[in-house]
């Protein structure tokens, strides 16, 4: 059994295009700009926003555009809320290292933000999608016009997926293929470990993310566990909730139907739970009725 390293920070995305090199190659690839030298990025990536308890993946500065890139491999319709709490750090952030007045009579310049999500997860999502902070807002008054606005673009990194930008970036494609095989032999029933041993050593012999691969194999194997067995617990923790809210609604009708004079079994029966837990409904309900 292999023991998982719970405090290992780094993403298998962030590792990947933490080169400034790579980071700009991707971000030609997705800005549609042909800059050469890595030197023009200024990674600024928080060391951790306290309230929200981790860390953004990758925020760089280059040519007054402060981008901000985050890894996916759940759906989160929640991005432009993060996204927001993370522009407001850098912000401040660059405030401060430039020694820029807000009190001042001069209006001070920020850089010009973009917030970037790439999904690869498991649910089928199409290339390109914009959320925005407005779609979290309160439809409760419609004729208020919010004062802000964020935006966070998704871009799907699966194998299959957004082949332009692929193209543009062979580190994201290599990146989407290593991932796409990891699952496809996870699926077949390997155990992860193993997994993880045969797709680096057939990347490594097929060329995909070959000098990566070999330099950090270490570290690559320790992160695939950690992400994987995050990703176990939280697909647990969302059973366990689907079924603790499934259960108060059992409950809710169960009780409805004691009221019109139902029996124990007749109730588990409509509400298809064990009789033995309708029984203990049933009792409580009596206790207060």
């Amino acid at each position: 059994m292999v023991k998982v390293n719970k405090k290992y920070k780094d993403r298998l995305f962030r590792m990947v295009f933490n080169r400034k090199e790579e980071l700009l190659s991707l971000y030609n690839a997705v800005s549609h700009s042909e800059y050469t030298n890595p030197d023009d990025l200024e990674i600024n990536t928080l060391d951790d926003v306290i309230y929200m308890k981790m860390k953004n993946d990758l925020a760089f500065l280059i040519d007054d555009v402060l981008n901000l890139w985050e890894h996916q491999s759940t759906w989160n319709p929640n991005m432009p809320v993060r996204g927001t709490f993370y522009i407001v750090e850098e912000y401040r952030k660059y405030i401060d290292q430039n020694g820029l007045n807000l009190y001042g009579s001069s209006r001070i310049t920020l850089p010009v933000p973009q917030f970037y999500v790439f999904y690869n997860g498991l649910r089928e999502e199409p290339d390109y999608i914009e959320l925005k902070l407005s779609d979290a807002f309160s439809r409760v008054h419609s004729e208020v016009e919010p004062c802000m606005e964020f935006k966070a673009v998704m871009l799907n990194i699966n194998r299959g997926h957004n082949e332009e930008l692929m193209r543009q970036c062979t580190t994201l494609r290599e990146y989407a293929e290593f991932v796409a095989r990891i699952r496809d032999e996870t699926e077949d029933g390997t155990a992860l470990e193993e997994a993880a041993m045969n797709v680096m050593d057939s990347c490594i012999r097929d060329g995909i993310l070959a000098e990566f691969l070999s330099v950090h194999r270490a570290e690559v194997f320790e992160v695939l566990l950690t992400e994987y067995d995050e990703q176990r617990h939280i697909a647990s923790e969302k059973e366990i909730s689907r079924r603790e809210g499934g259960l108060e609604k059992a409950n809710e009708i169960a009780v409805n139907l004691f009221t019109k004079g139902f029996t124990v079994e007749e109730a588990a029966s409509i509400c298809g739970e064990d009789t033995c837990r309708v029984k203990e409904w049933h009792r409580e309900w009596k206790a207060i009725k």
